[in-house]
């Protein structure tokens, strides 16, 4: 007789999004306050605030730390910039004990020079290195 292993499905490995993380059926119309019709409001963040199309306004640039975080891009690079990556990620952990992932170094980053070119405009960083200068 042989023993099969009786392995979990996968609604049991996987978490569910929606209802259970207090998001809301999408035929629900949403007024521009941001709460379903007759809903409660969903928490933001302290002090995070949402233009009408959901941008933050200028001058609000923070990164989102540690929560789940919904969107998600694809960003290659390469293998030197993997390891200086993966590097930096080392040395905030062993040198100022700061464990903390990739991604939010690159959430930092990225806060840091989308508020620089906020404030600076054409005379930013990202600016001034697109440009080659």
């Amino acid at each position: 007789m042989t023993r099969r292993l009786a392995l979990p499905g996968a609604d049991e490995l996987f978490r569910t999004t929606g209802e259970s993380l207090g998001r809301t059926d999408p035929a629900v119309p949403v007024p521009p306050g941001g709460a379903p019709d007759g809903g409660a409001r969903a928490a933001e963040p302290a002090g995070v605030r949402r233009t009408a199309v959901g941008r933050r306004p200028q001058g609000d640039r923070r990164p989102t730390g540690r929560e789940r975080h919904d969107e998600k891009i694809t960003v290659y690079v390469s293998a030197a910039e993997l390891i200086d990556l993966e590097q930096a990620r080392l040395t905030l952990r062993g040198e100022h004990g700061m464990a903390v992932d990739r991604g939010r170094i690159v959430r930092e980053a990225l806060a840091v020079v989308l508020a620089d070119l906020d404030a600076a405009g054409e005379a930013s960083i990202l600016v001034r290195r697109l440009r080659g200068r």
